[in-house]
């Protein structure tokens, strides 16, 4: 194959990629309010241990065990924001007066900086972007 051909194949693949990533995310939305309505945490640090445990067994290569587990940390990372968001998101929606949202303070929001764990701990975790 030439590398037009290779570059081809990695944008189909990269497509395929997203629509998975999607799929899981929807998955993970669901999940959060079966987790809210009955008082769950979202952080489920054995869930997580299970997860890259599966995601190393089913590795076949050539990326290494270790590299596919930082990849699926980045993934559950980005997940659990969805996650946190989505139920933040209507909790606000549920206590805003007569159907307008919340907005600043009053919607929960002091500091627009999300917050991602480091190796699935949430309390190590570098400020990247928006979450509460």
């Amino acid at each position: 194959m030439t590398i037009e051909e290779l570059r081809s194949r990695i944008d189909v693949l990269d497509r395929q990629l997203v629509e998975l990533l999607n799929e899981r995310a929807r998955a993970v939305q669901r999940i959060g309010h079966l987790k809210a309505a009955t008082s769950l945490p979202v952080y489920e640090p054995d869930r997580e241990k299970t997860v890259y445990a599966n995601v190393r067994m089913a590795n076949k290569g050539p990326l290494p065990g270790i590299e596919i587990q930082h990849i699926y940390e980045r993934i559950i990372d980005v997940m659990r924001a969805l996650q946190k968001n989505e139920l933040a998101s209507e909790r606000h929606a549920q206590a805003a007066p007569s159907g307008e949202p919340l907005t600043g303070r009053a919607a929960g929001v002091e500091n627009p900086q999300r917050t991602v764990s480091v190796a699935g701990d949430p309390s190590q975790a570098p400020e990247t972007g928006k979450e509460s």
